[in-house]
């Protein structure tokens, strides 16, 4: 036990310092981080050392748990980036992404599935709701940096990774419940009363009016008696861990509840069009608003000033859960290439995927109506980003865990894992340049004020 304990403790020291490492070398290649650790997943797997060896079968409590805490970390990360006004025309776009767009691919899976896997109705419709979310852990790159960034494809790719791992759900159980899995009720009505209408609109209720009460309760205590000072990720994990745990108690979508609850922290107003210093954007607050430089976000007098309290209590949590993010990235990508050896790969995968990424995810762009709310630079681009990832392995999971036919489990737990490291590997080698292009083809600083906006920044500034 000491020594196995000694050799993941040296794996792990050597995986966490080569990354610091190969940081900047990574971001000059056509190469994602997530590349490296399914590489690396793989050569520690039973293909490889033997060292990590992640049976989905046998292991797909604990290997769903670990998917579960990833996207939920994710999805409140994403939701923390976004700063556009829910009233505004551009949530139109990610909605239908996530709803209409999803809901199509599902569709379209399901028939391939009946017509060319002859996999059940159930079968097929649970291995498209598995593979139709898009991935909120993996796409950071084609995402929001940060909530000064307002643009259209990032923002879109952000809000549908956010919203589609919830929103899958009732799917997943509808496949599940066709498969005797799942009770769905006479004639579907109690997966249409609990599953679909209270799973999505009460998760997203729960998750909003929690998260707005937590943080106004914090800000009242800040900035009123200066109480509840620091501790920021005591604040962000006990603010996720209480939504997504109410949410689940109440049968309710935890995933979009955790969604909510970050879009309901204060919300942020972009920089000031004409002060061309690099500033954050300071939450509303009731007859106040302002702009503080960024270098003055974390500024320990902040947490109690009443008009920066809210900015730096969003910075402090948003810094604090992008790090864990980053950690359930490493360990999950981890899993997944290991895992990867223990797949039956069928013969279908070899037209299944590329079907998948070049013709159902444009396909139901299209039936969503992306023509009519994005440009014709930004149409192909949100086509393609379609990432597969961390959830359709936690749906998968879920599946397994709750007794996946052995019929179609070979089939679904196969497709699910090709399709997942091949989009991880594709996606991974065009996101770089095809961000470039957009970026240029947009025009130097209106590209964005993320990272390559702090890189231009910098580069001006030399």
């Amino acid at each position: 036990m000491t020594t196995n304990f000694a050799l993941w403790s040296l794996v792990a020291g050597v995986l966490l310092i080569a990354m610091a490492f190969l940081g900047t070398w990574v971001e000059r290649m056509p190469l994602s981080p997530a590349m490296l650790y399914l590489g690396a997943g793989f050569a520690l797997g039973p293909s490889g050392l033997g060292m990590l060896l992640p049976d989905p079968k046998a292991y797909s409590p604990l290997l769903e748990r670990l998917a579960e805490i990833a996207v939920v970390i994710s999805v409140f990360v994403t939701a923390l980036r976004i700063s556009v006004p829910l009233k505004d025309i551009r949530w139109r776009l990610p909605i239908s992404l996530a709803t209409v767009a999803m809901v199509a691919t599902i569709a379209l899976v399901a028939v391939v599935g009946v017509a060319w896997l002859a996999l059940p109705l159930g079968a097929a419709i649970l291995l498209g709701a598995i593979l139709a979310p898009t991935d909120p852990v993996l796409a950071s790159d084609v995402q929001l940096d940060d909530p000064r960034d307002r643009d259209l494809l990032r923002f879109s790719l952000s809000g549908e990774a956010g919203l589609n791992d919830g929103a899958a759900l009732p799917l997943v159980l509808l496949g599940m419940g066709m498969l005797g899995l799942h009770e769905l009720g006479g004639a579907g009505g109690q997966w249409l009363l609990v599953d679909v209408l209270w799973g999505v609109g009460g998760g997203l209720g729960i998750g909003w009016l929690l998260g707005a009460w937590v943080s106004t309760l914090i800000l009242h205590l800040r900035t009123r008696h200066g109480h509840a000072i620091g501790l920021n990720e005591f604040l962000a994990l006990g603010l996720i861990a209480l939504v997504y745990g109410i949410a689940l108690l109440a049968h309710a979508s935890g995933f979009l509840a955790v969604f909510a609850a970050g879009l309901a922290l204060p919300r942020m107003r972009p920089m000031h069009e004409t002060d061309s210093r690099p500033r954050l954007p300071v939450a509303m607050t009731p007859g106040a608003a302002a702009e503080i430089e960024i270098g003055e976000a974390s500024a320990p007098a902040n947490a109690t000033h009443p008009v920066k309290a809210p900015a730096h209590m969003a910075q402090a949590v948003l810094s604090f859960d992008e790090q864990l993010e980053r950690f359930a990235e490493i360990a999950m990508v981890l899993a997944v290439g290991a895992m990867f050896s223990y797949a039956v790969i069928p013969s279908s995968a070899l037209w299944f995927v590329p079907l998948l990424l070049l013709v159902i995810r444009p396909v139901s762009i299209l039936i969503a109506g992306a023509p009519a709310m994005s440009s014709r630079a930004q149409l192909p681009l949100i086509a393609w980003f379609g990432i597969r990832g961390i959830g359709s392995v936690y749906y998968l999971l879920y599946a397994v865990n709750r007794g996946l036919p052995d019929a179609v489990a070979p089939t679904v737990i196969g497709l699910t894992l090709v399709t997942v490291v091949t989009s991880i590997v594709v996606h991974g080698v065009s996101i770089p340049p095809l961000m470039n292009r957009y970026r240029h083809r947009k025009g130097g600083a209106r590209a964005g004020t993320g990272q390559d906006g702090r890189h231009r920044r910098r580069k001006r500034a030399a």
